[in-house]
């Protein structure tokens, strides 16, 4: 992969973070679900063809963005670790998640959360968790681990390389019916 690939990479996977923090709008604290398929930005099937070095390029574009908004990130793990997530330990003990034994690898989890899991300070993983705003990129499915009421995030950014890029973020379920007044949410 040349240069000019690796910034393009990098700067787009910025980018639609940069845009679904300013519509997710979310308080520090708060958890941001990425799923990113390497094998689908390199123009593969999903899971056929990790690629570290774009899991590099794509944490280099998204995490400083989200650690400068107080924010944490949840990396999802491939089908073959059942989508389990890579969070930081401090952030499974704050917030009550239960760790499970497993190590991401390349083939069993994904260039994506193996490298988030190299970067971490303290990483663990954990089966599932409910995060307030998500990035998918190649289709790897994070709604799983998403709050209700989810609502699509639609942002410059639908195509890193060439992989399909979804966004959503969430917000409280509007209850009560056609008499109650609500926030606006949407």
């Amino acid at each position: 992969m040349d240069g000019t690939m690796k910034t393009k990479i990098c700067s787009s996977a910025q980018q639609a973070i940069f845009e679904l923090l300013k519509a997710a709008k979310l308080k520090p604290g708060r958890i941001v679900v990425v799923g990113c398929s390497t094998s689908e930005v390199a123009g593969k099937r999903i899971g056929t063809s990790s690629v570290m070095e774009i899991a590099q390029e794509i944490i280099q574009g998204i995490y400083p963005v989200i650690q400068e908004n107080g924010l944490y990130l949840a990396a999802q793990c491939c089908e073959h670790l059942n989508r389990a997530l890579i969070i930081e330990s401090q952030v499974a003990e704050i917030m009550g998640y239960e760790e499970v034994s497993v190590v991401p690898q390349i083939k069993a989890g994904g260039a994506f959360a193996t490298e988030v899991y190299r970067r971490f300070n303290d990483p663990v993983a954990v089966e599932s968790l409910v995060a307030d705003a998500g990035l998918d990129i190649g289709d790897t499915f994070i709604g799983m681990h998403l709050r209700p009421t989810l609502v699509p995030v639609r942002g410059s950014v639908t195509q890193i390389a060439q992989a399909h890029v979804t966004m959503a973020k969430s917000r409280p379920k509007l209850i009560g019916g056609k008499r109650s007044v609500y926030k606006k949410y949407l």
